[in-house]
């Protein structure tokens, strides 16, 4: 009897210790056999998680937190937000890369978020402005050319007729005769007439055909400057095409506008009767 008694407490004791040795044994297993794998679609997804939190709050926490990223571990500053104190406790991998999870934040005068539109317009309002005053320059200095050199012509005419007014004069001896002589229609001509007068009317004449003419042809290199760059901004990206796209636009729209202007003052010179001396000259010839 005492022998069968230790042996059914020798079995009870074996089966209690398996007992106590069997929740180790299960606890164990699983974090051996299961693993996570952070892989880049959670990234991403993390990311746009993260992002939506944000646009719960002000801007400019998330531009603070940018600025700052050591401010994703500082407990008193995250106190004023639970929320996003309690994302950034289950995702600490955002503390860790702050830069990639805060790439769509963009920070004022940070200049690191300028986009591909942003640079092209930026380059084309630089070459714009550069181009304008260089135009400018160019403008001024050919006015002040053609001004000086008009000028020396008009010193030069006047000067001729002065001394042509002169010789004739002494050749008078009487004023009978410089009075005859200013009555006839040939006297009154000469003395009436100005330097600047001599070739007034062939430049009257031609001007609005020149202007038509000038017009035209800038309307038309514009128009085809614009449908190039219509044609252009359909082959490149779409974050380039939308600049080029504008400003064919814009060109094709003063090149249609140089046109119309060349055709209606083309139509109100032929009213008014501008080309009716070119016309009339061509037919007598």
């Amino acid at each position: 009897m005492p022998r069968k008694m230790i042996a059914f407490l020798f079995a009870a004791a074996v089966a209690l210790s398996a007992a106590a040795q069997a929740p180790a044994t299960t606890t164990s297993v699983p974090p051996a056999t299961t693993s996570t794998i952070v892989t880049d679609a959670d990234s991403h997804e993390t990311r746009e998680a993260f992002g939506s939190m944000l646009r719960r709050y002000p801007t400019e926490v998330a531009r603070v937190l940018k600025l700052d990223p050591s401010l994703m571990t500082n407990q008193s500053y995250l106190a004023n937000y639970p929320a996003l104190a309690s994302f950034l406790a289950q995702h600490p991998e955002v503390s860790h890369s702050p830069g990639f999870y805060l790439r769509d934040i963009s920070v004022p005068d940070d200049g690191t978020r300028e986009t591909a539109p942003e640079r092209v317009w930026r380059s084309t309002m630089e070459g714009l402005a550069i181009f304008s005053v260089f135009a400018l320059i160019t403008a001024v200095l050919i006015w002040l050319v053609r001004t000086i050199i008009d000028h020396r012509r008009w010193s030069r005419i006047s000067k001729v007729q002065a001394e042509v007014h002169n010789k004739l004069m002494d050749r008078f001896t009487t004023n009978d005769e410089l009075l005859a002589y200013i009555q006839t229609p040939a006297g009154k001509r000469f003395l009436e007439s100005a330097p600047l007068s001599l070739d007034a009317g062939p430049r009257a004449v031609s001007a609005p055909i020149g202007r038509v003419l000038w017009s035209v042809q800038v309307g038309l290199v514009l128009a085809a400057a614009g449908f190039g760059l219509q044609i252009v901004s359909r082959n490149v990206e779409k974050t380039v095409s939308q600049p080029l796209f504008a400003m064919g636009i814009l060109a094709l729209s003063i090149g249609v506008g140089f046109v119309v202007s060349a055709i209606v003052a083309y139509v109100l010179s032929r009213k008014l009767g501008l080309l009716e001396p070119a016309t009339s000259t061509s037919s007598a010839d």
